[in-house]
């Protein structure tokens, strides 16, 4: 499984890219299809303005969060709280 991160309008530092690295990385457990994640760090103009794009690639189908925070961090785990049960979902339906 590939993560690809990117910064939008700003240097992420490399605390930042390792920790966004390995939060979604441990999704794989949760559906072992994944193809691939695309997450885009980008900052807002108001008052959580921290903003993470989780982009993730199943067979047929692609699940998108998207999460603002005060943290990137915080946005990164709620992001990645929410997938976990979109992909458990996910891969309930496929088994049906």
């Amino acid at each position: 499984m590939e993560i690809r991160v990117q910064s939008i309008k700003f240097d992420a530092d490399q605390k930042l890219l390792d920790f966004v690295e390995k939060k979604f990385s441990r999704i794989e457990k949760f559906y072992d299809g994944i193809t691939g994640v695309e997450v885009a760090l980008s900052l807002l103009p108001d008052h959580q303005n921290k903003n993470v794009k989780v982009q993730v690639s199943v067979p047929g189908n692609t699940i998108v969060i998207e999460k603002n925070a005060k943290t990137f961090e915080d946005a990164v785990v709620d992001c990645a709280d929410i997938l976990k049960e979109k992909l458990v979902k996910e891969k309930e339906k496929r088994a049906l």
